[in-house]
């Protein structure tokens, strides 16, 4: 039986842990071959890539740092030429600081700003021309509530995402004749492994009550992605999809 992303390949940013990691399994079990991207830890990414081959899929390492044009464009041509073209891209890689804004330093402020969404600029660049190749594709990008509800110490964070946004919207547009979609998805509190940087959950998303009275799986917000990428999600585009339990409503 075929699969419903079978002859597809996705390229999926950050994807050794956490939501990327179940993004890039959900992608392979419906039949995409996956680009497993991260920056610089090797033994995740290729963790991955073994889960993905274990049963049955197609998948390969794509390290690359996404703030870095030219490491970006040369891991898509990698991509494309061991994979075939590119079709997805899930533009997942991001950081989290929680820094005062009276603390916070131009430095920290561009740091954050140059992965979530220069990242996400410098990735369409490099794999958009793949998709309109191959007749169309579908690229979703990871925003998140705290631009929504207004976050304390993460001022960074909430520009880059609210940013990174309206990249998608004005993308959308420009792109749809040559049927590509640009999404984003917007998680909230989400049940996942903090890096030691990120600091602990911001009081906002933390005590704010969840109506469902709890956090979200990684399985989940993969399943939003993956409702986008595929055929059923083909009318969908330039929109933010808020998947948070009911603490922000649109």
């Amino acid at each position: 039986m075929t699969k419903p992303l079978d002859g597809k390949v996705a390229l999926v940013t950050g994807a050794g842990k956490n939501i990327g990691r179940a993004v890039a399994l959900k992608l392979a079990a419906d039949g995409a071959a996956i680009a497993v991207n991260g920056r610089a830890d090797r033994a995740i990414v290729d963790a991955v890539v073994g889960e993905i081959k274990a049963t049955g899929g197609k998948a390969m390492a794509a390290m690359g740092d996404v703030t870095d044009a030219r490491a970006v464009e040369q891991m898509t041509a990698g991509v494309i030429a061991d994979l075939g073209g590119i079709d997805i891209v899930v533009s997942n890689a991001g950081l989290r600081r929680q820094t005062s804004f009276l603390d916070m330093q131009l430095q920290e402020w561009r740091e954050i700003l140059s992965v979530a969404l220069d990242g996400a600029f410098i990735l369409a660049k490099a794999t958009v021309p793949s998709m309109i190749s191959r007749g169309g594709g579908a690229f979703v990008a990871m925003s998140g509530i705290s631009t929504h509800v207004g976050t304390p110490n993460r001022c960074h964070v909430s520009a880059s995402k609210a940013g990174l946004e309206g990249l998608m919207r004005a993308l959308a547009i420009e792109l749809a004749p040559k049927r590509i979609t640009f999404n984003c998805v917007a998680p909230g509190a989400v049940d996942t492994t903090r890096g030691a940087t990120a600091g602990p959950m911001p009081g906002t998303l933390a005590d704010r009550g969840i109506p469902l009275a709890r956090k979200a799986t990684v399985d989940e917000i993969a399943g939003t992605v993956r409702y986008l990428v595929g055929p059923e999600g083909a009318y969908t585009t330039g929109q933010t999809i808020h998947v948070n339990g009911g603490v922000f409503l649109t």
